[in-house]
């Protein structure tokens, strides 16, 4: 299997040089280019339709990113657009009071999600897994914090800690997903200063194999929490109206204090959402404050209005498990056949191509290799976080997407040779 051709990139990286005059590093977080296989990959997107996306060079993607997740059903999808064009057009979306859709989506969001007693509607899932604890904290009068898995970039909870005092996560304490031994020790150790428990009830860690719950796990966690008098926070800002529309805790049968969505709730449409039992999200009436100008505009509501309906019309995560168990069937006959110490991680709604490391960190080579052949041959993926599925990647697409991995693979295999474990 020979390379395929490498991609023509200039107005990418042209601006890029100009973005990196008017924007630190040109572009922030993990959308910079060394997240991806600098030179490779593009750095700017012109559009979007459907589970493709095309670059300002013209080059066009299966796209399987799906922006970091708020895509679950395509790319400018016309009935949640036109919801919020007529709600522009007709209504507007900026005021000094709140309209009316807050109440309507917070009433179908009690009807799904089995936490879901009161709401609070916020913009990203930052905003709301730091809402969720300050409500915990405000409940209990405790301090500490018990956090799994990647919560956003506040100050609490971000890995990179440059510019943030010590003290200002000092009270949070890091537990790994799926070991209930190690959180009931420290539980032991701090059950009685712990506010919350928060994690993500699937275990996505960062650039590292996916993890569904060991059976008995998350009810271990909701019986730990109890005991302590701790609130459970399940951060579902990823799995929300993926695993299932009442998100991870209906699909797994443990349900939270409280919990925190985005994403996928308004395919694209800035929102958040932290929403959970009475007793403690009635805090934020006046013991904890939350504000903020745009929090109350209204297009996210009527795009999660319209995105819920779209979900629940057309069984939207029905065909996505569908048709994701066939892809996950073929990438896994790929990876299992190419012998480079690739593996496949990861359920239907979202998946994970790694690689295995080796003293040698060789595993690096194979995965940029791997990733290179894949853009090169018109798969957007990531190296180091996960792909999803949204409901307009058709069975061509997929299919397409499944030959590219196997061609990818043939060529590390051919490059590197088979994986000697």
């Amino acid at each position: 299997m020979s390379d395929a051709p490498h991609l023509n990139l200039a107005r990418s990286l042209a601006a890029f040089d100009e973005s990196k005059r008017l924007i630190p590093g040109g572009t922030l977080g993990i959308r910079r280019p060394y997240n991806f296989v600098a030179g490779e990959y593009p750095i700017f997107f012109e559009h979007g339709q459907g589970g493709r996306v095309t670059d300002v060079d013209g080059h066009e993607y299966i796209d399987f990113l799906c922006a970091y997740g708020p895509i679950i059903l395509g790319y400018r999808e016309p009935e949640v657009d036109e919801s919020v064009i007529r709600q522009i057009r007709d209504k507007g979306f900026c005021f000094s009071l709140t309209q009316t859709c807050q109440n309507r989506l917070a009433e179908k969001l009690g009807a799904l999600i089995p936490c879901a007693e009161m709401c609070v509607f916020v913009k990203t899932g930052s905003d709301a897994t730091t809402l969720a604890v300050r409500l915990a904290r405000g409940q209990t009068g405790r301090s500490k914090v018990l956090r799994c898995g990647y919560h956003g970039w506040h100050d609490w909870c971000v890995e990179v800690k440059g510019g943030i005092p010590k003290k200002l996560y000092e009270d949070v304490l890091e537990f790994r997903y799926n070991d209930l031994d190690a959180l009931g020790a420290l539980m032991n150790e701090h059950g009685s200063e712990t506010a919350a428990i928060i994690l993500t009830p699937f275990g996505h860690p960062l650039a590292a194999r996916l993890e569904a719950p060991k059976p008995g796990f998350l009810a271990g966690v909701r019986e730990l929490a109890d005991r302590h008098g701790a609130i459970l926070i399940f951060d579902e800002v990823r799995t929300g109206f993926r695993l299932a529309m009442g998100g991870a805790q209906a699909y797994y049968g443990v349900t939270p204090d409280l919990a925190c969505f985005g994403k996928a709730m308004a395919n694209g449409y800035a929102i958040s959402v932290v929403c959970g039992k009475k007793a403690v999200m009635q805090v934020a009436e006046k013991e904890v404050f939350v504000s903020s100008t745009f929090f109350p505009n209204s297009l996210g509501y009527v795009a999660a209005l319209k995105t819920i309906e779209i979900l629940e019309r057309e069984k939207v995560l029905e065909s996505i498990w569908s048709k994701g168990k066939r892809f996950m069937a073929e990438l896994g006959r790929a990876v299992d056949g190419a012998g480079v110490g690739a593996e496949l991680s990861g359920i239907a709604p979202m998946f994970f191509i790694t690689f295995r490391k080796d003293p040698d960190k060789i595993y690096k080579q194979r995965r940029t290799e791997f990733y290179t052949q894949l853009i090169r041959r018109g798969v957007f993926m990531q190296p180091y976080h996960h792909g999803y599925l949204c409901y307009r990647h058709t069975d061509d697409d997929l299919a397409a997407a499944a030959a590219a991995v196997t061609e990818a693979l043939a060529v590390v295999r051919e490059k590197h040779g088979n994986w000697d474990a």
